[in-house]
This record gives structure tokens, sequence and C-alpha cells, in this order.
């Protein structure tokens, strides 16, 4: 069950049901599994619990660290940075999600990359860079394309790399 409505176009942030999500976190409970932690992370993340979040993701990065493969990390360590992204600790996202892109990309892993590229460019777009923002994610929908996405993570790429163009264009007439 996914419990992203759409993206508004205007934050590209997920819409969601917060009385469906408030609820699944209540039914994870304090599994301790890194799936569990990571579901946890992005639920405390999109409820607007950005320090519960935050210890949350850590603790899957340390446990992804120890327990996990190498695309477990880099699942945990993007969703670490997003997390760092929403509390606006823009430079240290990007830079999280920078290394995770060229790792996932110098294995082979385009679904992971992708993610890790569609972050940053909403890390780009939230500080108002627009023109890499649209770059990180026409990579993110190449990627996605090459990995076979899904319909809706093609057309929440569409959709993010439509809101930069317009933000680029409403930026240029104002300046």
């Amino acid at each position: 069950m996914s419990y992203i409505k759409g993206y508004d176009p205007e934050t590209l942030r997920e819409v969601i049901d917060a009385h469906e999500c408030a609820e699944r976190l209540a039914e994870i409970g304090e599994q301790r599994s890194l799936p569990a932690l990571l579901e946890r992370v992005w639920l405390l993340k999109v409820l607007g619990r950005l320090e519960d979040a935050l210890v949350i993701s850590e603790q899957s990065v340390r446990v992804a660290r120890m327990a996990g493969t190498r695309k477990d990390l880099l699942r945990a360590r993007i969703l670490h940075a997003s997390v760092m992204h929403a509390r606006g600790a823009y430079a240290a996202a990007e830079q999280e999600l920078t290394m995770c892109a060229d790792e996932a990309e110098g294995q082979g892993w385009s679904g992971i990359a992708a993610f890790a590229y569609q972050h940053r460019g909403k890390v780009a777009f939230d500080s108002g860079d627009y023109d890499s923002a649209r770059t990180d994610f026409k990579r993110a929908l190449f990627l996605r394309q090459d990995a076979g996405a899904a319909d809706e993570q093609l057309e929440s790429t569409l959709l993010a790399i439509d809101a930069a163009d317009r933000r680029r264009a409403s930026a240029s007439l104002a300046g």
C-alpha cells in the first residue's frame, strides 16, 4: 500500500494521508528490522517529526552498515540525507546524496542512483538552483527508465522537471 497520494507541483513534497501514516507508524511500533526502521524514518519525515526522523535515520544507517548489504546502506544514507534536507541542512544533504549517487552509478545500480539524484534535485530546487535541480531530475528520469521503474516514479520525476522549468522561467522573468 502506498501512502503517497501524489506530489505537490509547487513544493515537490509528497501528498499523504497523515492519518494513514500515523496509523502505520503506530503499527510498526519499535520494530528494529532495517525495513521497519527505514519505513519509520520516512513516515516520521512526512509527518513533520524531523527530530525523531533524524534519530531513527542515524540508527538505520548503523544497522545497515552492520547487517545490511551495500545497497541497503546506500538506501539508508539517501533517506538520512532526505531528513537532513527536510531539516534545512542543504549542504550536508547534497554532499551525502552526491556520494551515494556516485557509488550507486559506479556499481550499476540505476534505481538507487536515480533515488539519490531525485533527492539531490529536490535539495537544489529548495535552495533555488533550478538549473541543477533540472539536471538532477533529468538524470533521475534517465536512470529510472534504464531500471524499468514504475510509471508513478517516472511521473513524479517528470513533474519535478516541469516544476524546475517553471521556477527557472519565473526567476528569469523576475530577474
